[in-house]
């Protein structure tokens, strides 16, 4: 399962919930991504795809600065799956791929 796309991200934290936005795709055959969430973009590294499952590593600046590593499993378009940070609790990750219009609806 391709997880090209955009990615609507809730991260449940032990601190509240965080809403991102993830876009995933391949160039030159090597998949790539960023998120946008509490005002930053962030690109991401590590990224690998097998089979359904997805994993990455990110760091982020806001609300703390933080290393987080992230492993979903992509089910259709829909994930689920962790991040963590260091040695605190795991985070729950959940998401849902946008549509994408191509122009030819009506």
């Amino acid at each position: 399962m391709s997880p090209e796309g955009t990615w609507d991200l809730t991260i449940a934290t032990p601190v509240g919930r965080i809403e991102a936005v993830a876009r995933f795709r391949y160039d030159d055959g090597v998949l790539t991504g960023t998120v946008h969430g509490a005002g930053q973009d962030v690109p991401l590294t590590d990224l690998v795809a097998d089979g359904d499952r997805l994993t990455w590593r990110q760091s982020v600046t806001k609300p703390l600065r933080l290393n987080l590593t992230f492993a979903v499993t992509l089910t259709g378009d829909t994930l689920t799956g962790t991040s963590r940070a260091g040695r605190l609790p795991a985070s729950e990750v959940t998401g849902v791929r946008r549509v994408e219009r191509t122009g030819t609806e009506h």
